[in-house]
């Protein structure tokens, strides 16, 4: 691993024995605090997402989903805790619509995220439930200076969302979002906060929170019942797992859409990408066919998996993929269907400890704010239910009781069966993208955490148009677009190409240390001790 950095001005990673990383320094610093109070990486891991619930809202909230993939200093062990959709949601209830809503109640499934923490914290935490919670609770009752990133997301998504039930009311001072270096203070999160902790979320799925939640949906337009909540219940799995070259990438099988990571990288090991040299156009060129191909077959397969009509093994089939391979044209840009496999707005976080474990987390409201509807209590709900499908018969079509097709990967890699990084890359369907930018810059470009993140990215936008950040060097640029790209330079301060973090092993010794790095497109920080 190349520890000095390769691309001039990036930042230095951080090496230490304990460490934390995350999208919001105060955040990381509340991990750190707990590390450095007795706590494993796991009570780190929930003290900063409960932290970055209060401290960057427009990424992340209380009403919100989270998936974990962690190393206990054993073995790996997977998280879901999405929610479901509420009982009300039969395919008659959409009647007379072609697609899911975007924002508003119609796309609020029940919030799996708190569930999420006390499972966490039950299984693997070593300090009281109540102590993770005291960073978050302060900076809501005192406040927080807001950043320039967050103060211009909170900006910009109020023509959006100000007319969704309690948004202004929750969000807004006097009609406008806070300034970059104004103080946000929310009180009455830090008493739902304080509720949620004392009750280790019973409140939040079967007491007073949960009914003021069913009550404000019933009086605003929603159709949650005690019920919903009540049946709400976190998942442990076992992470998806796929080789890639020496080492193994894991990831949240479905009705998490990690799996489209796989897809890409067997496709573009079938396709023999290590051909073309690191940073040409050429090799991006196979990245992005393979990912375009990928995103084909996830979005036609994935879904909730109970209702899965094809098993993921088929998906990540090493003879599919290699037909799926055959069909690129090294030389021109192309576009591609489903194959037939018979013959997939978020913080993420990641904590180490000295002991040896390791914690890759998520979590997330989805679209910016998510849904726009904030219960009273500064529960911002997510819009994660807009993910599902409508057409009859479809495996992501929307039922009561289903979890919804998911963007938020917590990515997982290991060699020889031993931990070697736990990494996210945040943003939508830049998720998976992300992940093979991530896996291919740290395995064949042996690439340390922090440079693997500062290097040029380029995305698939949501309308499949393709995007390079501004660094990406001109030459790349018109590489791609001699192979028939149409290629769109975003602006260098552009929020598309997503955030990431990562912490990895210096090496396989039980003694060894991690490496850290945290992404400056946003407010990254990676610390430890």
């Amino acid at each position: 691993m190349l520890i000095s950095p390769p691309f001039g001005g990036g930042r230095a990673p951080v090496l230490a024995r304990n460490t934390v990383a995350s999208s919001q320094p105060l955040a990381t610093q509340a991990g750190i605090e707990v590390l450095q109070n007795g706590g494993n990486a796991v009570d780190a891991a929930l003290a900063t997402a409960i932290t970055l619930t209060v401290v960057e809202p427009t990424m992340n909230g209380l009403g919100g989903d989270g998936f974990a993939i962690l190393w206990d200093g054993e073995k790996l062990h997977g998280l879901n805790a999405s929610g479901r959709a509420p009982a009300a949601w039969k395919p008659e209830y959409f009647a007379g619509k072609s697609a899911m809503d975007l924002i508003g109640w119609n796309t609020v499934t029940v919030p799996g995220m708190v569930a999420g923490w006390i499972d966490l914290s039950r299984k693997f935490g070593k300090l009281p439930f109540t102590q993770l919670f005291k960073r978050a609770i302060d900076y809501a009752e005192n406040g927080f200076p807001v950043s320039p990133v967050i103060a211009r997301q909170w900006r910009e998504a109020i023509p959006i969302l100000k007319n969704q039930p309690g948004f202004s009311e929750s969000f807004l001072i006097n009609g406008k979002s806070p300034q970059a270096g104004q103080i946000w203070k929310y009180p009455a999160q830090a008493k739902t906060l304080k509720e949620i902790a004392a009750t280790e979320g019973e409140s939040f799925y079967k007491g007073p929170l949960a009914q003021s939640m069913v009550d404000f949906a019933q009086a605003t337009g929603g159709c949650f019942t005690m019920q919903d909540f009540a049946d709400n219940q976190s998942e442990w799995v076992e992470p998806l797992a796929f080789d890639y070259g020496d080492y193994t990438l894991h990831e949240i099988p479905p009705n998490g859409s990690g799996i489209a990571a796989q897809i890409a990288l067997g496709i573009l090991q079938a396709a023999n990408v290590k051909q073309y040299p690191a940073n040409s156009a050429q090799r991006i060129h196979l990245q992005i066919e393979a990912m375009r191909m990928a995103f084909a077959d996830v979005y036609a397969y994935v879904s909730d998996a109970r209702s899965m009509q094809i098993p993921v093994t088929s998906l990540l089939n090493r003879d599919y993929l290699a037909s799926r391979a055959s069909m690129i044209d090294h030389s021109k840009a192309g576009s591609y269907g489903a194959g037939d496999p018979h013959s997939g707005g978020t913080v993420y976080l990641c904590a180490a400890d000295e002991s040896g474990m390791m914690i890759s987390y998520i979590q997330s409201n989805f679209k910016g704010f998510g849904s726009g509807v904030v219960a009273p209590g500064g529960i911002a709900f997510h819009n994660r239910g807009m993910s599902f499908r409508l057409e009859d018969g479809h495996p992501n079509q929307v039922a009561p009781g289903k979890r919804p097709f998911h963007t938020i990967l917590p990515a997982f890699l290991t060699k020889d069966g031993k931990p070697t990084m736990a990494f996210g890359v945040m943003g939508g369907n830049m998720q998976p993208q992300g992940h093979i930018q991530f896996v291919m810059r740290f395995v064949d470009e042996y690439l340390n955490p922090q440079a693997c993140s500062d290097a040029p990215r380029w995305r698939i936008d949501d309308l499949g148009k393709l995007t390079v950040e501004a660094s990406m060097p001109g030459s790349v640029v018109e590489g791609l677009k001699a192979l028939g790209h149409e290629v769109a330079v975003q602006p260098a301060n552009s929020l598309d190409f997503g955030s990431a973090q990562a912490i990895a092993k210096l090496s396989d010794d039980a003694d060894s240390a991690y490496i850290a790095g945290s992404d400056h497109r946003r407010d990254g920080l990676a610390a430890g001790f």
